[in-house]
Protein backbone atom coordinates (compact mmCIF):
# COMPACT_ATOMS: atom_id res chain seq x y z
CA UNK A 1 0.00 0.00 0.00
CA UNK A 2 3.06 2.16 0.77
CA UNK A 3 4.49 1.55 -2.64
CA UNK A 4 1.09 2.11 -4.31
CA UNK A 5 0.72 5.58 -2.83
CA UNK A 6 4.42 6.31 -3.46
CA UNK A 7 4.25 5.85 -7.05
CA UNK A 8 0.35 6.87 -7.28
CA UNK A 9 1.68 10.78 -5.70
CA UNK A 10 4.21 11.26 -7.91
CA UNK A 11 2.18 10.18 -11.39
CA UNK A 12 -0.84 12.89 -9.99
CA UNK A 13 2.12 15.61 -8.79
CA UNK A 14 3.28 15.47 -12.22
CA UNK A 15 -0.16 15.55 -13.54
CA UNK A 16 -1.48 18.81 -11.45
CA UNK A 17 2.21 20.78 -11.33
CA UNK A 18 1.96 24.32 -12.37
CA UNK A 19 4.07 23.86 -15.73
CA UNK A 20 1.72 21.17 -16.62
CA UNK A 21 -0.87 23.45 -17.27
CA UNK A 22 0.90 26.02 -19.26
CA UNK A 23 1.89 22.33 -21.45
CA UNK A 24 -1.42 21.69 -21.90
CA UNK A 25 -2.72 25.51 -22.92
CA UNK A 26 -0.35 25.13 -26.01
CA UNK A 27 -1.07 21.73 -26.36
CA UNK A 28 -5.45 22.37 -26.49
CA UNK A 29 -4.31 25.38 -28.70
CA UNK A 30 -2.48 23.36 -31.35
CA UNK A 31 -5.17 20.81 -31.22
CA UNK A 32 -7.72 23.52 -32.04
CA UNK A 33 -5.68 25.28 -34.75
CA UNK A 34 -5.17 21.29 -36.58
CA UNK A 35 -8.52 20.82 -36.36
CA UNK A 36 -9.70 24.03 -37.85
CA UNK A 37 -11.38 24.57 -34.14
CA UNK A 38 -10.57 28.24 -34.09
CA UNK A 39 -13.11 29.02 -30.77
CA UNK A 40 -11.04 26.18 -28.79
CA UNK A 41 -7.69 27.75 -29.90
CA UNK A 42 -8.75 31.12 -28.66
CA UNK A 43 -9.22 30.10 -25.98
CA UNK A 44 -6.58 28.19 -24.58
CA UNK A 45 -4.58 30.69 -26.42
CA UNK A 46 -5.60 33.30 -24.34
CA UNK A 47 -6.18 31.87 -21.51
CA UNK A 48 -2.51 30.14 -21.14
CA UNK A 49 -1.38 34.07 -22.45
CA UNK A 50 -3.21 35.09 -19.43
CA UNK A 51 -2.02 32.33 -16.83
CA UNK A 52 1.65 32.85 -18.25
CA UNK A 53 1.87 36.86 -18.12
CA UNK A 54 0.43 36.69 -14.19
CA UNK A 55 3.31 34.20 -13.09
CA UNK A 56 6.20 36.20 -14.90
CA UNK A 57 4.95 39.14 -13.29
CA UNK A 58 3.16 37.96 -9.84
CA UNK A 59 5.32 36.73 -7.38
CA UNK A 60 2.61 34.47 -6.10
CA UNK A 61 4.63 31.55 -5.72
CA UNK A 62 6.02 33.64 -2.93
CA UNK A 63 2.74 34.70 -1.87
CA UNK A 64 1.87 31.21 -1.33
CA UNK A 65 4.86 29.98 0.15
CA UNK A 66 4.72 32.43 3.06
CA UNK A 67 2.16 30.97 4.94
CA UNK A 68 3.78 27.70 5.06
CA UNK A 69 7.28 29.22 6.43
CA UNK A 70 5.49 31.08 9.12
CA UNK A 71 3.69 28.59 11.07
CA UNK A 72 6.78 27.48 12.59
CA UNK A 73 9.35 30.09 13.39
CA UNK A 74 12.87 29.41 14.45
CA UNK A 75 12.91 28.31 18.28
CA UNK A 76 15.04 29.45 20.97
CA UNK A 77 17.71 26.70 21.39
CA UNK A 78 17.00 24.69 23.88
CA UNK A 79 18.95 23.81 26.79
CA UNK A 80 19.47 20.13 26.06
CA UNK A 81 19.20 18.07 22.80
CA UNK A 82 19.76 14.36 22.63
CA UNK A 83 19.60 14.15 18.42
CA UNK A 84 19.32 16.24 15.62
CA UNK A 85 17.14 14.89 13.04
CA UNK A 86 18.09 15.99 9.29
CA UNK A 87 15.44 15.01 6.75
CA UNK A 88 16.94 14.45 2.70
CA UNK A 89 15.89 15.72 0.00
CA UNK A 90 18.41 18.26 -0.43
CA UNK A 91 21.31 15.88 -1.48
CA UNK A 92 22.44 14.30 -4.73
CA UNK A 93 23.00 10.64 -3.72
CA UNK A 94 24.27 9.52 -7.09
CA UNK A 95 26.55 12.42 -7.88
CA UNK A 96 28.56 11.98 -4.58
CA UNK A 97 28.44 8.02 -4.75
CA UNK A 98 29.73 8.31 -8.38
CA UNK A 99 31.94 11.26 -7.40
CA UNK A 100 32.46 11.43 -4.08
CA UNK A 101 32.29 14.88 -3.90
CA UNK A 102 29.09 15.94 -2.43
CA UNK A 103 26.29 18.01 -4.39
CA UNK A 104 22.88 19.60 -2.65
CA UNK A 105 20.16 21.31 -4.26
CA UNK A 106 18.38 24.58 -3.25
CA UNK A 107 17.69 22.58 0.20
CA UNK A 108 21.71 22.79 1.12
CA UNK A 109 20.95 24.21 4.23
CA UNK A 110 19.34 21.70 5.62
CA UNK A 111 22.66 20.29 5.70
CA UNK A 112 24.61 23.00 6.84
CA UNK A 113 22.37 23.95 9.55
CA UNK A 114 22.56 20.41 10.68
CA UNK A 115 25.68 20.69 10.92
CA UNK A 116 25.74 24.08 12.83
CA UNK A 117 23.11 22.51 15.27
CA UNK A 118 25.54 19.43 15.64
CA UNK A 119 28.60 21.23 16.66
CA UNK A 120 26.20 23.74 18.98
CA UNK A 121 24.86 20.21 20.82
CA UNK A 122 28.31 17.86 20.84
CA UNK A 123 26.52 15.14 22.84
CA UNK A 124 23.85 14.91 20.39
CA UNK A 125 22.79 12.15 17.61
CA UNK A 126 22.90 12.99 14.53
CA UNK A 127 20.49 11.83 12.11
CA UNK A 128 20.08 11.51 8.64
CA UNK A 129 16.61 10.50 7.25
CA UNK A 130 16.14 9.64 3.63
CA UNK A 131 16.57 7.31 0.14
CA UNK A 132 15.18 7.93 -2.75
CA UNK A 133 12.27 9.89 -3.96
CA UNK A 134 12.47 9.22 -7.35
CA UNK A 135 9.74 7.11 -9.48
CA UNK A 136 12.32 5.49 -11.12
CA UNK A 137 13.42 3.71 -7.96
CA UNK A 138 10.84 2.08 -6.16
CA UNK A 139 13.05 0.73 -3.70
CA UNK A 140 15.86 2.05 -1.78
CA UNK A 141 18.45 3.92 -2.96
CA UNK A 142 21.58 1.20 -4.00
CA UNK A 143 24.23 3.30 -2.54
CA UNK A 144 26.85 1.90 0.37
CA UNK A 145 26.24 3.97 3.59
CA UNK A 146 29.81 5.24 3.43
CA UNK A 147 29.44 6.39 0.30
CA UNK A 148 25.60 8.38 1.10
CA UNK A 149 26.41 12.57 0.56
CA UNK A 150 25.06 12.79 4.49
CA UNK A 151 27.45 10.16 5.67
CA UNK A 152 30.45 11.89 3.21
CA UNK A 153 29.54 15.32 3.85
CA UNK A 154 29.06 14.92 7.89
CA UNK A 155 32.27 12.77 8.43
CA UNK A 156 34.37 15.48 6.00
CA UNK A 157 33.40 18.45 8.46
CA UNK A 158 34.62 16.28 11.71
CA UNK A 159 31.35 15.26 12.90
CA UNK A 160 32.85 11.91 14.93
CA UNK A 161 31.02 8.41 13.08
CA UNK A 162 29.70 6.98 16.48
CA UNK A 163 27.64 10.31 16.47
CA UNK A 164 25.67 9.46 13.06
CA UNK A 165 23.17 7.38 12.26
CA UNK A 166 22.01 6.70 8.74
CA UNK A 167 18.08 5.83 7.97
CA UNK A 168 18.04 5.69 4.23
CA UNK A 169 15.21 3.23 3.36
CA UNK A 170 12.38 6.57 3.18
CA UNK A 171 10.98 7.89 0.32
CA UNK A 172 8.93 9.96 1.55
CA UNK A 173 8.15 12.32 4.62
CA UNK A 174 5.42 9.34 6.24
CA UNK A 175 8.49 6.66 5.92
CA UNK A 176 10.69 9.82 7.48
CA UNK A 177 8.67 9.29 10.38
CA UNK A 178 7.70 5.73 10.84
CA UNK A 179 11.11 4.74 9.68
CA UNK A 180 13.47 7.61 11.95
CA UNK A 181 10.60 6.27 14.76
CA UNK A 182 11.29 2.95 14.76
CA UNK A 183 15.05 2.80 14.70
CA UNK A 184 15.58 5.41 17.34
CA UNK A 185 12.61 4.55 19.88
CA UNK A 186 12.88 7.47 21.16
CA UNK A 187 12.05 8.66 24.88
CA UNK A 188 9.43 11.20 25.37
CA UNK A 189 11.55 13.23 27.61
CA UNK A 190 14.05 13.26 25.29
CA UNK A 191 14.96 16.74 22.95
CA UNK A 192 14.79 16.04 18.98
CA UNK A 193 15.10 18.90 16.62
CA UNK A 194 13.66 18.15 13.74
CA UNK A 195 15.65 20.05 10.43
CA UNK A 196 14.12 20.22 7.28
CA UNK A 197 12.87 23.23 4.99
CA UNK A 198 10.55 26.16 6.64
CA UNK A 199 7.69 25.03 4.02
CA UNK A 200 8.18 21.71 4.63
CA UNK A 201 7.75 22.01 8.25
CA UNK A 202 3.84 22.26 9.30
CA UNK A 203 3.10 18.44 6.81
CA UNK A 204 6.43 17.19 8.39
CA UNK A 205 5.14 17.98 11.80
CA UNK A 206 1.84 16.55 11.29
CA UNK A 207 3.10 13.66 9.81
CA UNK A 208 5.82 12.85 12.63
CA UNK A 209 2.78 13.36 15.24
CA UNK A 210 0.77 11.26 13.39
CA UNK A 211 3.46 8.07 12.99
CA UNK A 212 4.07 8.14 17.25
CA UNK A 213 6.11 11.08 17.56
CA UNK A 214 6.14 12.94 20.77
CA UNK A 215 6.05 16.62 19.76
CA UNK A 216 7.59 19.57 22.48
CA UNK A 217 4.89 21.19 23.92
CA UNK A 218 2.48 17.72 24.27
CA UNK A 219 2.81 17.60 28.18
CA UNK A 220 6.43 16.83 28.21
CA UNK A 221 9.79 17.66 29.15
CA UNK A 222 10.87 16.88 25.64
CA UNK A 223 9.58 15.95 22.53
CA UNK A 224 10.51 16.54 18.67
CA UNK A 225 10.86 20.34 17.77
CA UNK A 226 10.22 21.72 14.87
CA UNK A 227 13.86 23.69 13.45
CA UNK A 228 12.99 24.62 10.13
CA UNK A 229 15.91 26.28 7.89
CA UNK A 230 15.47 27.07 3.91
CA UNK A 231 13.30 29.72 4.13
CA UNK A 232 12.85 30.80 0.21
CA UNK A 233 9.99 33.32 0.18
CA UNK A 234 10.81 37.24 0.13
CA UNK A 235 9.95 38.58 3.18
CA UNK A 236 7.91 41.55 1.40
CA UNK A 237 4.86 40.48 -0.30
CA UNK A 238 5.79 42.70 -3.78
CA UNK A 239 9.34 42.61 -3.01
CA UNK A 240 9.68 39.66 -6.15
CA UNK A 241 7.13 42.42 -8.61
CA UNK A 242 8.42 42.18 -12.14
CA UNK A 243 9.55 39.87 -15.08
CA UNK A 244 10.39 36.86 -13.62
CA UNK A 245 9.03 33.98 -15.02
CA UNK A 246 11.22 31.11 -14.38
CA UNK A 247 11.74 31.88 -10.32
CA UNK A 248 7.46 32.99 -10.09
CA UNK A 249 7.10 29.44 -11.54
CA UNK A 250 9.37 27.25 -9.43
CA UNK A 251 8.19 28.97 -6.06
CA UNK A 252 4.55 27.81 -7.31
CA UNK A 253 6.16 24.38 -7.93
CA UNK A 254 7.30 24.22 -4.56
CA UNK A 255 4.37 25.44 -2.42
CA UNK A 256 1.58 23.87 -4.69
CA UNK A 257 2.94 20.67 -3.60
CA UNK A 258 3.17 21.25 -0.21
CA UNK A 259 -0.77 22.29 0.06
CA UNK A 260 -1.27 19.37 -1.99
CA UNK A 261 0.66 16.85 -0.28
CA UNK A 262 -0.79 18.06 3.14
CA UNK A 263 -4.25 17.40 1.98
CA UNK A 264 -3.32 13.69 0.13
CA UNK A 265 -1.82 13.02 3.80
CA UNK A 266 -4.53 14.63 5.95
CA UNK A 267 -7.17 12.33 4.32
CA UNK A 268 -4.91 9.30 4.13
CA UNK A 269 -3.96 9.58 7.48
CA UNK A 270 -0.28 10.13 7.47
Amino acid sequence: MDTLFFAASKIIWTLIRPETWLVIGLALTCLGLFLGRRRLAGWSGGLTLSYALVLAILPVGDWALRPLELRYPIPAPPARVDGILVLGGAEDGLWTAQGRQVRFNEGGERFTEALRLARLYPEAKLVFSGGSGALGNLGALAVAPENTTAMVFFLEQGIAPERLILETASRNTAENAAFSLKMLDPRPDQTWLLVTSAFHMERSMRTFAAAGWVTAGAGTEGGLLAWPTDFRSRPFPWAGLGWNLAYNLRQLDVATKEYVGLVAYALTGR
